[in-house]
């Protein structure tokens, strides 16, 4: 009997698979290594394989049941290999090769040439370029400067529009619909949905209505609000800048009357005095409404209520520029904002030569956008999106912007 069977370790029969499919019971000891069973199994699977000593390393014993991967060096006991495991020969990967030197070079030189330069590189680029520093206040009153020329464009341009409309026959019914589109699209209504939800808390229906117009008709905003001034005495004080209730009808019944007093005339008369009224009452439909949130802002500034609709009429409804005026030159003044431009001067002879602008001019939706961008500023992003409004409104900022550089 020989020695090593005489002290061998309890003898496990162990069930061994390959990658490619093989499978085979291998008998093996408890002491015996996992590199010992590792050679076994490449005797009986790839035989002669052992010829090249990198073959035992190139492979790997991996635990069925756990997903272990066998260390060489222990054994089978020490693996914790039960009798009738299941084990797997496998082929480790072939490590990746690294990168040449040169295609190291070459990738280092690609991200150099990808990088955006830093400061010292630009600065030294622009080393002989002439200075030239943007003064941002100048650029602000330039932009000022635009919207107070448009202003005047737009009020001569009305003019023009009114009586290229007056010469068309239609031009009262066309305008008598304008009229009643203005009336479904009024800026007073209030979200129903808003409102209903915000009563059927609890809240008296002036109060939510208020609220809802503060905060842009958001009903989560418009409820934190009423809690917040709850116990405010001034809560149910109307909004600064905003008319009574009984205001438009008072207006909408003086501006009928006064749209029935010159239809006692006859012929073109009589048209032309009723759509002379009807303009005037577009008008009064658009007149200049404050956010309210400015006016209260500066107005807990100090500055008195006309003082402050004046400022945000003059600067758009925003509330900055408007402080910066009130605390200024205050210029433009608001009877300015009614001036139009002078009507011999080379802007508004190329305006009016403009063919886009001619065309323009003969569509009432035209006359109802400039309109509307006199008096509520804010909306000219509105009708610069207009398909039919649109080109007019890019062409006369282009050829403003084109006089203004010369």
């Amino acid at each position: 009997v020989q020695e090593e069977k005489i002290f061998a370790g309890k003898v496990l029969r162990l069930h061994v698979c390959t990658m490619e499919g093989a499978e085979w019971l291998e008998e093996v000891s408890e002491d015996t290594t996992v590199e010992k069973l590792k050679e076994r199994c490449l005797k009986h699977c790839v035989p002669g394989s052992l010829e090249d000593p990198k073959t035992v390393t190139h492979h790997k014993l991996i635990h069925a049941t756990s997903e272990k991967v066998l260390t060489d060096t222990k054994t089978v006991l020490e693996e914790n290999i039960q009798d009738r495991d299941v084990l797997l020969l496998v082929k480790k990967r072939a490590p990746t090769l690294l990168p040449k030197m040169a295609d190291v070079v070459a990738e280092e030189k690609r991200k150099q040439e990808q990088k955006a330069p830093d400061k010292d590189a630009i600065l030294k680029a622009t080393a002989n370029l002439p200075a030239r520093s943007v003064d941002r206040t100048v650029a602000h009153h330039n932009m000022r400067d635009f919207q107070t020329e448009l202003r005047k464009i737009l009020v001569s341009l009305i003019e023009v529009a009114q009586k290229l409309l007056a010469l068309n026959p239609d031009a009262v019914e066309l305008f008598k619909k304008a009229n009643a589109m203005l009336d479904e699209d009024e800026e007073d209504r209030v979200d129903e949905i808003a409102l209903r939800q915000l009563t059927e808390m609890g809240f008296p229906e002036s109060r939510a209505v208020k609220a809802l117009r503060l905060n842009h008709m958001s009903v989560t905003q418009a409820m934190e609000w009423l809690i917040e001034h709850a116990d405010d005495p001034s809560v149910d004080a109307p909004l600064p800048g905003q008319a009574p209730a009984e205001a438009p009808a008072e207006g909408a019944a003086s501006s009928a009357e006064a749209a029935a007093g010159p239809s006692s005339e006859e012929g073109g008369e009589e048209a032309k005095d009723e759509l002379t009224e009807i303009f005037k009452k577009i008008r009064r439909k658009r007149e200049f409404r404050p956010d309210p949130r400015a006016v209260i802002a500066l107005m807990e500034m100090g500055f008195d209520e006309k003082e402050v609709v004046d400022a945000l009429r003059v600067n758009n409804n925003q509330q900055n520029a408007a402080c910066e005026w009130l605390l200024g030159d205050r210029k433009p003044s608001p009877e300015d904002l009614d001036k139009g431009i002078d009507t011999n001067s080379p802007l508004f002879q190329a305006i009016l030569e403009n063919p886009v602008v001619q065309l323009g001019l003969t569509n009432p939706k035209t006359l109802l956008a400039f309109e509307d961008m006199l008096e509520n500023p804010l909306n000219s992003t509105q009708w610069m999106n207009d398909p039919e409004t649109g080109p007019v409104m890019l062409q006369i900022s282009r050829i403003f912007q084109t006089l203004n550089r010369t």
